[in-house]
């Protein structure tokens, strides 16, 4: 990794504000911010440039896929990771006596409110953390989904027993990696993973609103997307209305136009992690979560998280009232967290140092 000077001075923000908020949104890099301006001036000049825009979001594509060990043709471009799952769980079809639909009581919102809304699944909650999967997960399992990170207190998933465990009996897993793309190392092939999910805006360095779906490529083409669109078709510029002809492999979850300038900002971050390397950025927040962990202990704060950082992720939440007023007065301080429900999540990237954290926790404690 460069010297840390140099690579906060890509990250613009850091100059006035402490950022520990990677968990919500990651700083800006100058890279990303001259990739918008590239779509704008395009966009500003050209009118419309279809074929290079079309291009960037299709490196965009290749370049998630390698980042988590795909090949591009697993890949779709979705808008979310609740489009993602909205897209899996509309497209499958449970036959009766294996309809269990496994919602992890970690998992976002989101996960719940996709199994919920549909008519075809027997929606049951787990606790990873205090469950026992191993029985729990039957012969009535059809999917199983499971947070690789937890947006509430960082703890990883493991993935491994979950997946071992379902694929015993013949479900599917669905793996939301929104919190740990970007900052654990992911390989689908080697996990044996059906779905994954994740979008940009968190660890990955890029904005919201364009997200990227892995569907195994045994499973892609047995499936017939009910969310679908022109581009998830063979030929998007045939214009047949009349036909349904499915693209091939994950591409058929495709739906409509890219989110271009989305595209654009994702290109570039991605390039910004894989340049950086996921084992490298790993190595380095389990550093700074060692840091943090052991300077909230010696103040007294009361840890959410996992105690042991090779059991978490970035993110460090500590319990406190008000949170959303406690972000709010830190960040009037020119310090920047991150609220969820009773916790207050401090959750630093590779651009952030041990300097950080303390001012983040001094001022913390102070407040709360």
């Amino acid at each position: 990794m460069k010297d840390m000077q140099l690579v906060r001075e890509e990250f613009p923000i850091l100059k006035d504000k402490i950022q520990l908020s990677s968990c919500s949104q990651s700083a800006l890099h100058h890279n990303v911010k001259e990739s918008i301006n590239k779509y704008i001036n395009t966009w500003e000049k050209d009118g419309m440039n279809w074929g290079l825009w079309m291009e960037v979001c299709e490196n965009a594509r290749m370049k998630f896929a390698k980042l988590i060990n795909a090949k591009p043709s697993e890949i779709a471009i979705v808008s979310s990771v609740s489009h993602a799952i909205s897209s899996i769980a509309t497209s499958l079809n449970p036959e009766e006596g294996k309809k269990d639909f496994w919602v992890s009581k970690e998992d976002f919102p989101c996960i719940g409110h996709v199994a919920l809304s549909q008519n075809n699944y027997k929606v049951k909650y787990i606790d990873y953390n205090k469950d026992d999967y191993s029985t729990v997960i039957n012969d009535e399992t059809f999917m199983v989904s499971v947070p690789h990170v937890s947006f509430y207190n960082g703890a990883i998933s493991n993935l491994e027993n979950v997946i071992h465990h379902t694929k015993k009996r013949d479900g599917y897993v669905f793996v939301d990696a929104y919190q740990s793309a970007g900052q654990v190392d992911i390989d689908v092939k080697k996990l044996d993973i059906d779905f994954l999910a994740a979008g940009m805006q968190k660890y990955l360095l890029g904005i919201p609103g364009i997200a990227f779906l892995y569907v195994k490529e045994e499973i892609a083409d047995t499936l017939s997307p009910r969310i679908t669109g022109w581009f998830g078709q063979e030929n998007p510029f045939a214009f047949d209305g009349e036909n349904v002809n499915y693209a091939q492999g994950a591409r058929r979850f495709d739906t409509g136009t890219f989110p271009m300038i989305n595209g654009f900002a994702a290109d570039s971050a991605l390039d910004i992690i894989l340049g950086v390397g996921v084992k490298n950025i790993e190595k380095r927040l389990q550093e700074l979560s060692q840091f943090t962990l052991n300077y909230c202990r010696d103040n007294s704060l009361n840890i959410a998280s996992p105690l042991d950082p090779t059991l978490k992720g970035s993110n460090t939440a500590i319990k406190v009232e008000d949170a959303n007023k406690i972000e709010a007065k830190l960040k009037e301080r020119n310090i920047l967290l991150s609220a969820r429900a009773d916790v207050i999540r401090i959750a630093p990237h590779f651009y952030n140092t041990e300097d950080d954290i303390k001012i983040a926790v001094d001022a913390l404690k102070k407040l709360i």
